[in-house]
């Protein structure tokens, strides 16, 4: 059952797509009504503490490292069908178990619930993804993977927007009252399950191609650990880590404030998100034009303070009189940040694929996106506690003038709780990009390369448990081109490592990426690969330089 095919036809590949539409269309349905703000206002609605909401906004990004063992899984199994209906069945257990937690009544425990409820939820979810994403990149044809994955796309746009506005009217009704809102999220999410059902038996509908002879392999730690040696990647990693953490410090808890201190409803804020969702996707184009004619690190220090700047804005909301006058200056932030946030997704992930080696971006995509999912997952369990820590000291600022006529206040401003801590956040992310004036990035930028995966991974990872948008794409682990990468022949590099373990062979780092390249692309004839090795043991030595 659920086993894969030696041979598909045209008919059954363009079956296979159809039933993937339907997939797409409740798998985006599920996201919409059931996880990111959604999910964050169902643990504000039983009483989580910070901290329990801080688990619960690190849990998304720090299960995106489990890709990296189901790679592994993924090639001893060789069922990815199997494997990705499988998981997705079992994380779709999960909503209802999320439909029950209103009516637990001691909050500890409920909170406790779903917690455990969502590590079942995205953990299984990150295994099925790995597999589902080799699975469909052998299933569709390479020429028609851009064709497909803009349908699939419209598909789930369309979806989404229909699905969050029944969200938001759901959930500013579920602010009417306690006894309300219990029922209004629990059909919420028995409503999810029912499309999981529906999205997993289109999914199990949908044929699988056999894997390619799997041949010698290189152990996956050391694709993973190779990017490390390159000094200059290593800056790159370090900045985006550190601007995963300032960032997802402070983002999560955005939910948190405009409900629990602003006095919005729950449907206000995931309106908030729809809008800085259209605002990213409305500006992503413009900047990788931008990053054509300039460079990606110019758009990073163009966008990124941009961003860092709304975080501190955010801190001043409370400073407006009324819902209205706040309302609006929270929509002009998401906008903005919404409109950031695209420039400094797309430069980000053209300045990782640039500055890896040729033929070598998918494994340094792959080391570059669990460093961020761990800094990116730590920094909420971190907010947690620090947002605790801030709700019993407050910072006041005032400038008073002394005339004649007694003391006249000019100024005065105070900071306390959350927006103490947006602004700590915003200043961390000085450090963040502090890191990026050490990343060098030569030569001329291609982001038109790039622009169709950047736009295609926008639109699978913009919701995440913040308001903002497009915060997970730089997380986003690159699972099936690790596979595909993986299922080629690996005789050539396996050798190589082995030689410069025992430093038999030495060579200048541009012959060194040209080489590991190589190992990515189709495999040469033996005689090649001879020459190959001769030509590595010939490179003159570089005594103590550092290859990385």
């Amino acid at each position: 059952m659920l086993a894969p095919q030696a041979e598909l036809s045209e008919g059954e590949r363009a079956r296979g797509m159809r039933y993937l539409m339907v997939d797409a269309a409740a798998a985006t349905a599920i996201g919409a009504i059931n996880s990111g703000v959604v999910l964050l206002t169902l643990a504000l609605h039983i009483g989580a503490s910070n901290i329990q909401i801080g688990l619960l906004a690190a849990i998304p990004l720090l299960t995106q490292m489990l890709q990296a063992p189901a790679v592994t899984l993924v090639e001893r199994v060789r069922r990815r069908r199997l494997i990705s209906v499988s998981c997705v069945f079992l994380a779709r257990i999960a909503l209802p178990i999320y439909a029950s937690v209103p009516f637990i009544p001691d909050a500890r425990l409920a909170a406790m619930v779903l917690i455990l409820a969502a590590l079942l939820h995205y953990g299984l979810n990150a295994v099925g993804a790995c597999s589902w994403n080799s699975w469909i990149r052998d299933l569709i044809p390479e020429a028609r993977l851009g064709q497909f994955f803009s349908r699939r796309g419209l598909y789930g746009t369309s979806v989404s927007i229909g699905a969050t506005l029944i969200g938001a009217y759901a959930l500013d009704a579920a602010g009417r009252s306690h006894a309300l809102g219990d029922r209004i999220f629990s059909a919420l999410y028995l409503t999810g399950f029912v499309l999981g059902l529906v999205s997993t038996a289109a999914l199990a509908r949908v044929p699988e191609p056999l894997m390619a002879d799997p041949g010698p392999r290189v152990p996956l730690h050391r694709l993973l650990w190779q990017p490390l040696r390159h000094g200059n990647f290593r800056n790159m990693i370090r900045f985006l880590a550190s601007w995963q953490f300032a960032v997802n410090l402070a983002t999560p808890f955005f939910t948190v404030y405009f409900v629990r201190e602003l006095g919005f409803s729950m449907g206000f804020v995931l309106l908030l998100n729809v809008i800085s969702q259209v605002a990213n996707i409305a500006v992503v184009r413009a900047w990788g034009r931008l990053s054509d004619r300039f460079t990606n690190k110019s758009v990073l220090a163009a966008a990124a303070p941009v961003f860092l700047l709304s975080i501190a804005a955010i801190a001043f909301a409370s400073n407006f009189e009324g819902l209205a006058a706040r309302g609006a200056w929270l929509v002009l932030l998401h906008v903005v940040m919404g409109a950031a946030g695209a420039g400094v997704s797309l430069a980000s992930g053209n300045i990782v694929m640039k500055l890896s080696p040729a033929g070598s971006a998918t494994n340094f995509m792959a080391t570059n996106a669990l460093a961020g999912a761990l800094a990116a997952g730590l920094a909420p369990i971190v907010g947690g506690w620090a947002a605790d820590f801030f709700s019993r000291r407050r910072l006041e600022l005032h400038l008073t003038w002394f005339g004649p006529h007694g003391p006249n206040q000019l100024l005065g401003v105070a900071f306390s709780h959350w927006e103490f801590f947006f602004l700590l956040s915003a200043l961390l992310g000085l450090y963040a990009l502090h890191r990026l004036s050490l990343v060098d990035e030569p030569g001329s930028v291609e982001g038109r390369a790039v622009m169709g995966y950047i736009l295609g991974s926008a639109r699978r990872t913009l919701r995440n448990a913040s308001s903002v948008a497009g915060l997970r794409l730089a997380v986003t682990f690159p699972g099936a081109e690790l596979i595909k990468a993986r299922e080629r022949k690996r005789f050539f590099l396996e050798t190589l490592f082995e030689r410069m373990g025992r430093g038999e062979a030495a060579a200048p780092e541009q012959a060194v990426g040209g080489l590991l390249g190589a190992a990515f692309a189709p495999p040469p004839p033996d005689r090649d690969l001879d020459r190959l090795l001769d030509q590595l043991d010939a490179a003159p030595r570089a005594s103590g330089r550092d290859h990385g």
